[in-house]
């Protein structure tokens, strides 16, 4: 991992986003087999992917966000940040619901998941690169950085097959659906160097970058992953939650 920690903290940035992206299109990819992902397992990862990001928000993003140097009081970007945040996606969804939004041959309901799940994932990119520049020259950093990535796909890959097994039920072909799921997870590229290009370059910008990836974070996961895991079997999701959460903690720790 020496090779991969010793590279500028953009290319990392880059690196850890086609991974999220490629897992987008594995999940997304499972609409080519005749047979789809289980529920339970489906149910399963959308619970752990939760407690990973949560987990994620906290140990690497509000931690150092809050260990920031600011010329302001710590507390003020970091909590601004993160209800700007977490109102910057509540935003979001409130304009994806709205009545009288056209999406072609998608179909309404359709249209507004693909809307909606295309959306969350910028932030989610931007959230990863910012955690690569706040980690820049600190393996420790850089590590949690990098499960936060992993966190990203985990919830990725159902996210993939959420996405294309809707349209494909809705009369889409297979390669149309697999090319729009995949291009829903490809914003996450862009969005994840412009992350760590305005982290790394704007003085004073990180602990607001951190604080703001975290409360978007946070807004995601129980907007979209709990409520979509509790839908399914809430023991399984809860479990789910909680082994997540306690990996991302335990290796934090372990690192640490």
């Amino acid at each position: 991992m020496q090779w991969f920690f010793g590279m500028d903290v953009r290319l990392q940035a880059l690196l850890a986003s086609l991974m999220t992206y490629l897992v987008t299109a594995l999940g997304a990819g499972l609409v080519f087999f005749p047979w789809g992902l289980k529920k339970g397992a489906l149910t399963a990862m959308t619970g752990g992917a939760a407690g990973i990001m949560l987990a994620a928000s906290f140990f690497s993003l509000l931690l150092p966000a809050l260990e920031s140097d600011t010329a302001l009081p710590i507390v003020l970007p970091v909590t601004l940040g993160f209800v700007l945040g977490g109102a910057f996606l509540a935003v979001l969804g409130g304009i994806t619901s709205a009545k009288g939004v056209k999406f072609g041959g998608l179909g309404r309901g359709n249209g507004l998941m693909y809307l909606a799940v295309t959306l969350h994932n910028i932030p989610e990119g931007m959230a990863v690169g910012v955690a690569f520049a706040a980690g820049a020259g600190d393996v420790r950093l850089l590590t949690a950085a990098l499960l936060f990535a992993v966190g990203i796909a985990v919830q990725n890959f159902p996210e993939g097959a959420c996405v294309a097994f809707p349209l494909r039920a809705a009369g889409m072909s297979r390669g149309k659906a697999f090319f729009l799921a995949q291009a829903s997870g490809a914003v996450e590229i862009p969005a994840c160097v412009l992350g760590a290009v305005a982290a790394t370059l704007i003085g004073g910008f990180l602990p607001w970058a951190l604080s703001f990836s975290a409360g978007a974070m946070v807004a995601v996961v129980c907007a979209e992953l709990i409520p979509e895991s509790y839908a399914g079997n809430k023991t399984v999701a809860s479990l789910s939650l909680l082994a997540g959460f306690s990996l991302m903690m335990l290796l934090d720790i372990a690192l640490g």
